[in-house]
C-alpha cells in the first residue's frame, strides 16, 4: 500500500491476507464527515482487525491513521521505507509463489474460520485440514526435500 487508503480503499486493504505499507501511507475512514457509514466491508473488517474501540474511533472521528499505527493496531502486516516498497513486495510475491500453495490455502481456511468457530470446532477443523495437507503432494515434497537437504519444489497439489 502506498499513499492514502481511504474508505473503500482501506476496506480493500483490510480484506487482504498480507498488507505491506510504505512508511508514509495512511488509512482513513472519513464516511462520518459525509453522514455515511464505512462500506465495502469496512465495518466488518475494521473491528475484527483493530478492535471495537479503535474501529469506533476511526469510523466516528475520521482521523488519519499512519502506517506505523495501522501496524501496531493489527490492520497491516508490515511497514517499509517507501523507496523499498516495490522491491520488498515483489520479493514477497516471488517467495510466496515458491511455497506449498495448497497448504497456504488450508492455512487461510483455518485462520478465517477461527473468527466464528468455537475452540472445539476449530480443533476439529485443524484435524481435518491437517489430514488434507498431510495427504498432499506438497507435503510429500516438503518432507523429501527436508531429508535430502535440498530446496523443495512445490506443485500446489
Amino acid at each position: 500500500m502506498n499513499g492514502v487508503a481511504a474508505g473503500a480503499g482501506a476496506a480493500l486493504a483490510m480484506a487482504c491476507d498480507i498488507v505491506i505499507a510504505a512508511d508514509n501511507a495512511n488509512f482513513i475512514q472519513s464516511f462520518c464527515k459525509l453522514g455515511l457509514v464505512p462500506d465495502s466491508g469496512g465495518s466488518w473488517f475494521l473491528p475484527r482487525l483493530a478492535g471495537h474501540a479503535r474501529a469506533m474511533g476511526m469510523a466516528m472521528l475520521g482521523d488519519k491513521i499512519s502506517a506505523r499505527q495501522a501496524q501496531e493496531w493489527g490492520l497491516i502486516w508490515q511497514v517499509v521505507d517507501g523507496g523499498e516498497l516495490e522491491a520488498h513486495t515483489q520479493a514477497l510475491a516471488r517467495h510466496l509463489a515458491t511455497q506449498p500453495t495448497y497448504g497456504l490455502g488450508l492455512i487461510k481456511k483455518a485462520i478465517y474460520s477461527a473468527a466464528t468457530n468455537t475452540l472445539d470446532q476449530q480443533l476439529e477443523l485443524e484435524r481435518d485440514l491437517q489430514r488434507l495437507g498431510g495427504r498432499s503432494d506438497d507435503y510429500r515434497e516438503g518432507v523429501s526435500a527436508f531429508f535430502a537437504k535440498r530446496p523443495p519444489v512445490f506443485s500446489g497439489k
